[in-house]
């Protein structure tokens, strides 16, 4: 299917608007296909040829205001049209795919109970493999629908259902609706209800997860009902979709997707079995993100991809926001720092780096190339930055301003800043070309007195800081003191001193790498486990862990910091961060599979394991922590074997991680994976048991799982990324070498099968990063100079290959 261009949105939205969709969709035609009939009346401003956009398995019919067209003119997901001025009615009828990937209408079997559910996920480009339409986010319109389904099937969609006999739905017409909104959720779904402020909210999951929600409901209402509260006061505006359900579904490829009135998100946020406060906390971020959502992007859209930050910088730094403020999570901000805001740093220095709006995005295809950490993360940290500059109530007065005046349309960023300026902010073109129409992030580094900011030289810019810098002398007295960094270098109020903590951003306020001055550097082994403000030890994380990869920090002192900090740490999503990244990067990518690294960092995981308090997650992100990094197989099993550490549940999620780190050091067989399959024969099971089968240090086993995920057409989403997630592995890199060849030889070839997302991140996840020396960045470099390359896998292997490229220059040095 050809990508929609910008210059044909921008054509076709002059030429006409839609005024109305009415969907009619079978689903109990079997488990491959399902019918499709769209009718659509739209108003043409003047005579145009233009194109529906529709990818079926069959078209059977398109009829234009009653007359029939031959739907063999149908070429690459589009149906050519031409419309006179005025006001047509179209007719699609067809027979649509079933997909496994996540995205269109997903189709999946319980294997629990072998129970058959179905949700539709229209972004970014994908209704058109649901129904037939004009698919680009200006072209806004009401929608009713009618479904036809198994009479044991519960139907929800963007607007309330009612089933008006057995297995025939009536959804009720919504308000307008970009396209990629478009959902439906449908099979034997357990579904609970409460009111809310006139407000029916909903909750639904897949039946064998029905007393795992009931057991979360109270916690996922309370978090719904005070984040309606604190957006009905911050917006002005009361929440617009009618009933507000929370679907989790299976087989999810995001977090979550905002559809109004039935958001979805991935059914493994429905906890099975214990987990860190920090994950039950990043739940709820995801709740509040969504819901932040309804107002800047559902009531509100861009006008075209390239302003997809207005949603997603927006949801992220209110969900961060709010969620810190009415709900009783208040580590949000702890968690921007170790991890959120590390993945879109990364991002940032990337070749495939780009403005957090208007990124030029050309296609839509190109659009979701550039969902990323950008779009989420600096925008997040550009607006916290900016409501500090413009102050609360200037900056909630335009937004208030710019949601009534574009409510059910589109706007762009033009139209946001208007609104901001309106509501009393100075002119915003230079913070705003410094900060969201220019890619990359400065330098902040410490010298003799002085903070010397040095812009990335290939996008240099006049970026202000505001940040508090903090000193912390040898007897543990802290200072903090404001700054304003507004040239090439600014005064810093104390310098450098033997034995003294200087550490600017002290807050994390700003977005800009860090370096530390060299008596900082040498005192931090011994001083981190004093630093008590957990956000502080966030940003000090942040600023080594990119000098680390920067080459500018050795991965020795990082080591040191490891044992000293890990054993008095406080917080578990640090516990839970700083263990996979020294897993993954630190002992994996830039050492090598280094034993002794993996061994220091385990003992002290190991500490903080047996002084945290038994049964606390604290206790668990430390045992999760050490189950990842250990190389001790016979302590694994004796865990397994009922011999846990006390008040360690060994519930199913932690069996299932232990068992798959036994397997990659050949600690565990097929046998000991099957055993514990049928002891958990969830859809979870499934997949974590064929990451563990993935894992096994076996020649015969890494070439069938090879050959499922290059070739498998029939493999769901899930399966594919739990098979890439389990093939590499650090310690088995004499095993894997035949295949990193073969990565960059057969890569290409998964995207005439697959295509969206699970292109792109089976791409990302097969990449084989620890094979880091030189000639794997020249294969990399001959695959990528392929222009006929699919654009997600080609920003996949160039995302990858420079992740590569820091950990080979690493282990040169």
């Amino acid at each position: 299917m050809s990508s929609l261009t910008a210059s044909e949105a921008l054509a076709r939205a002059a030429a006409m608007r839609v005024l109305s969709y009415h969907l009619e969709l079978d689903l109990d035609r079997g488990p491959d296909h399902f019918g499709s009939q769209s009718q659509i009346a739209c108003e043409v401003m003047q005579a145009t040829d233009t194109f529906l956009d529709v990818t079926p398995h069959r078209l059977h019919a398109v009829e234009l205001d009653g007359v029939t067209l031959d739907p063999t003119d149908l070429a690459d997901g589009r149906f050519p049209l031409h419309l006179d001025a005025g006001e047509h009615r179209l007719l699609v009828s067809a027979d649509m795919a079933y997909r496994n990937d996540g995205e269109g209408l997903h189709r999946s079997v319980d294997p629990a109970d072998d129970t058959t559910y179905i949700y539709a996920m229209s972004f970014l480009d994908a209704a058109p493999s649901i129904f037939g339409c004009f698919d680009q986010p200006d072209l806004k319109a009401p929608y009713s629908m009618r479904v036809t389904a198994p009479p044991e099937w519960t139907v929800l969609g963007n607007t309330r259902a009612s089933q008006v006999s057995p297995g025939r739905w009536e959804l009720a017409e919504s308000a307008p609706l970009a396209t990629y909104f478009v959902t439906l959720v449908a099979g034997p779904y357990h579904c609970l209800t409460r009111e809310h402020d006139g407000i029916r909210m909903g909750l639904v999951a897949v039946r064998s997860l029905a007393e795992h929600l009931d057991k979360d409901a109270d916690e996922l209402f309370g978090v719904t009902a005070a984040a309606f509260d604190e957006y009905h006061r911050l917006f002005g505006i009361r929440y617009p979709f009618g009933d507000y359900y929370q679907a989790f579904v299976p087989e999810f490829n995001a977090g979550a997707m905002e559809n109004p009135g039935c958001v979805t998100f991935r059914d493994e946020m429905i906890f099975r079995s214990q987990v860190p406060d920090g994950v039950r906390s990043g739940r709820a971020r995801v709740i509040v993100h969504e819901m932040a959502h309804q107002w800047f992007g559902d009531l509100v859209t861009m006008r075209w991809w390239d302003d997809l930050w207005l949603n997603e910088s927006f949801a992220e730094y209110m969900a961060y926001r709010v969620t810190d403020d009415v709900t009783a999570f208040r580590d949000s901000w702890v968690e921007f720092a170790y991890g959120r805001k590390r993945w879109g740093m990364a991002a940032d220095q990337r070749p495939s780096t780009h403005p957090v709006a208007g990124n030029g995005a050309p296609d839509a295809a190109a659009a979701l190339t550039d969902f990323d950490g950008i779009s989420y993360a600096k925008g997040a940290a550009a607006l916290k930055q900016l409501n500090a500059y413009l102050g609360d109530e200037v900056f909630l007065a335009g937004v208030r301003t710019h949601l009534r005046d574009h409510a059910y349309g589109n706007a762009t960023l033009d139209d946001l800043f208007g609104a901001w300026e309106r509501a009393g902010a100075e002119d915003l073109r230079a913070w705003s070309m410094g900060w969201l129409r220019t890619p990359g992030l400065d330098t902040l580094r410490v010298g003799e007195g002085q903070l010397t900011r040095i812009p990335p030289a290939d996008h240099p810019a006049q970026r202000p800081h505001g940040l508090t810098v903090r000193r912390v002398d040898a007897d543990n007295d802290g200072r903090d003191e404001r700054l304003q960094v507004v040239g090439d270098a600014t005064a810093l109020p104390w310098g450098p001193e033997a034995g003294t903590l200087l550490i600017p951003d002290a807050r994390d306020e700003t977005w800009a790498k860090v370096r530390y001055d060299e008596h900082t550097l040498a005192a931090l082994p011994d001083r981190i486990a004093e630093v008590t403000d957990p956000v502080t030890r966030g940003a000090i994380w942040l600023a080594v862990r990119d000098a680390v990869a920067d080459g500018d920090l050795s991965c020795e002192l990082v080591l040191d910091l490891l044992v000293a900090g890990l054993p008095a740490e406080t917080e578990d999503i640090a516990v839970s961060n700083l263990s996979w990244w020294a897993d993954v990067f630190l002992v994996g990518q830039y050492l090598g599979g280094d034993t002794a690294a993996s061994g220091r960092v385990a003992a002290a995981l190991d500490r903080r394991l047996y002084t945290a308090a038994p049964g606390s997650g604290l206790q668990l992100a430390a045992a999760l922590g050490v189950a990842e990094v250990s190389t001790d197989s016979p302590r694994l099993r004796r865990w397994l074997d009922g011999d846990p550490p006390e008040g360690l549940a060994m519930d199913a999620d932690m069996r299932w991680l232990t068992l798959t780190q036994l397997a990659r050091r050949g600690g565990a067989s097929r046998d000991d994976i099957d055993a514990e399959l049928a002891r958990d024969t969830s859809s979870q099971g499934v997949v974590h048991a064929a990451r563990a089968r993935a894992s096994l240090p076996d020649v015969d086993t890494k070439a069938a799982v090879w050959t499922r995920i290059l070739t498998d057409h029939e493999l769901s989403n899930a399966q594919a990324y739990a098979l890439c997630e389990g093939f590499w592995r650090a310690e088995q890199s004499e095993l894997l070498q035949p295949y990193v060849a073969r990565y960059f030889a057969e890569i290409a070839s998964t995207a005439s099968f697959r295509s969206g997302w699970l292109v792109a991140e089976t791409a990302q996840l097969l990449f084989p990063s620890y094979a880091a020396e030189p000639a794997t960045l020249d294969l990399a470099d001959a695959l990528l100079a392929d222009e006929s390359l699919d654009p997600g896998l080609r920003r996949s292997v160039s995302d990858s290959r420079d992740d590569l490229r820091r950990a080979v220059a690493i282990r040169a040095g």
